[in-house]
């Protein structure tokens, strides 16, 4: 993977972001100019390959753009190769439809597009006995779309509140030493404390933290995860380079059982847990989740080794998520990493587009409306959609997506991030679907040692 920082696509995603940033006051002062990095994803080994006319896959509203089909056969048959293939907004791609692809290629145009967003071309074909995929998603006047959720009156005074019920209770923090984890370089150990839980009762919230074994101080960063029930080993490894790390559980389940109970509670207890309680705002799933990622700030905060200035907020997907939430809510927080943050403006699907993981309010195939009763769950999701808490970022933001995510879909995760105020990094792979690849992982780890450093 290498960056690409020359090509005119590039810049024109860029030059969009300042026109955009520019063009009236109540706009300029809601989002920080962007910088933006384009990395060249290669695309995967596989005889059906789908493309855009543009290398980056990058267009403005207006402009016309086309998917390319191509089939790697030798001999091609006579008669062309049969495909299936959907192509509309993306997760929005409509009917499937067939083709076929002479040996040239097929050429299938975009309808013009009027409004920011992304179109995505899914093709399928059998070759060979086999079944084989490609993907591939314009992306247009991507850095203007904006989010379509609301934002309740009292959005600030409902998380002042519940940060005074988190205060109330002794954060007991209680830390097990983990010797089969630790280096001769770090030091790890197991944490739990307590957190908020249903009415007056209380739980805890366990997670790993791995400390240089060095006098320090040190940088300190908080890694929140993905979604789904797992155990967690610590980061050692990005300890041993300097930092303070605390991989924070969010479940309130021990991190050390064995694999065979996650994965029980992953399909079992815990099955489709970021809907539990989604009429009500004040005992939602996600509000124990979110109050106990900050109470692991507030630890990583007080420890005797941590440097005093930097606090990093770091994740992707359900991470990504619960990085901007936190630092949204911590001042202290002086860096968010956020990869293709999930529950971003997750009322999309209301507005007739793409809303954020976890596919709330979708239509299913039988046209029936999810989520039902839909209003008091719209309306407790307003208070912990990633794009409400994104607009209240002071620090600044490295942030990363891929046009081909289906998981977290660019349309929601490019409106968060268009209305952060603060100073912002989009790092864009547009190949890339749910995934961090290496090239990104080298630029958070650049970013860390540059911010540790104080080069940023």
């Amino acid at each position: 993977m290498k960056p690409v920082s020359i090509s005119l696509s590039a810049a024109a995603i860029f030059l969009a972001a300042m026109q955009f940033a520019c063009a009236s006051p109540a706009t300029a002062s809601a989002a920080a100019p962007s910088e933006v990095r384009v990395l060249d994803a290669a695309l995967p080994d596989t005889p059906l390959k789908v493309t855009l006319t543009r290398p980056d896959w990058t267009y403005r509203v207006g402009e016309p753009a086309a998917f390319l089909v191509k089939v790697d056969r030798n001999p091609y048959p006579a008669e062309g190769v049969r495909i299936r293939y959907r192509l509309g907004p993306d997760m929005l791609e409509g009917a499937e439809r067939t083709a076929i692809v002479p040996r040239d290629g097929l050429v299938l145009p975009v309808p013009a597009q009027t409004q920011p967003g992304f179109v995505r071309c899914l093709v399928k074909a059998d070759l060979d006995g086999k079944p084989y995929q490609g993907i591939a998603t314009a992306a247009f006047s991507p850095l203007e779309l904006r989010p379509v959720q609301s934002e309740p009156a009292d959005f600030d005074r409902f998380w002042a509140a519940q940060r005074r019920d988190l205060a109330a209770i002794a954060p007991a923090f209680r830390l097990t030493p983990a010797p089969a984890l630790s280096t001769g370089e770090v030091e790890v150990s197991y944490l739990s404390f307590q957190n908020v839980g249903p009415g007056s009762r209380t739980t805890r919230i366990y997670g790993v933290l791995s400390v240089p074994r060095g006098a320090g101080p040190f940088p300190a960063v908080l890694q929140v995860p993905g979604a789904g029930v797992r155990g967690y080993k610590g980061t050692p490894e990005l300890a041993a380079k300097g930092f303070i790390t605390l991989q924070l559980g969010i479940h309130g389940i021990p991190v050390d059982l064995p694999d065979e109970l996650y994965e029980q509670l992953n399909y079992g207890a815990l099955d489709g847990y970021n809907r539990f309680n989604l009429d009500n705002p004040a005992t939602y799933y996600y509000r124990r989740v979110y109050l106990g990622a900050l109470r692991a700030l507030d630890y990583l905060a007080q420890h005797p080794k941590w440097n005093g200035r930097h606090l990093v907020a770091q994740g992707g997907s359900q991470g990504g998520q619960l990085a901007i939430m936190a630092s949204a809510l911590d001042p202290r927080v002086s860096l968010t990493i956020a990869s293709y943050p999930a529950y971003s403006d997750v009322t999309g699907y209301l507005h007739g587009r793409a809303g954020g993981w976890p596919g709330l309010f979708r239509t299913d195939e039988a046209g029936v409306r999810q989520d039902q009763p839909v209003e008091s769950k719209v309306a407790t999701s307003a208070y912990y959609d990633t794009a409400n808490f994104a607009r209240r970022l002071r620090a600044p933001v490295l942030y990363y997506a891929g046009y081909n995510d289906m998981v977290t879909p660019p349309t929601s995760t490019f409106a968060v991030y268009n209305v952060i105020p603060s100073a912002r990094s989009l790092v864009v792979e547009p190949q890339q679907a749910h995934f961090t690849s290496q090239g990104h992982r080298d630029t958070q780890e650049r970013w860390l040692l540059e911010h540790a450093a104080g080069r940023r």
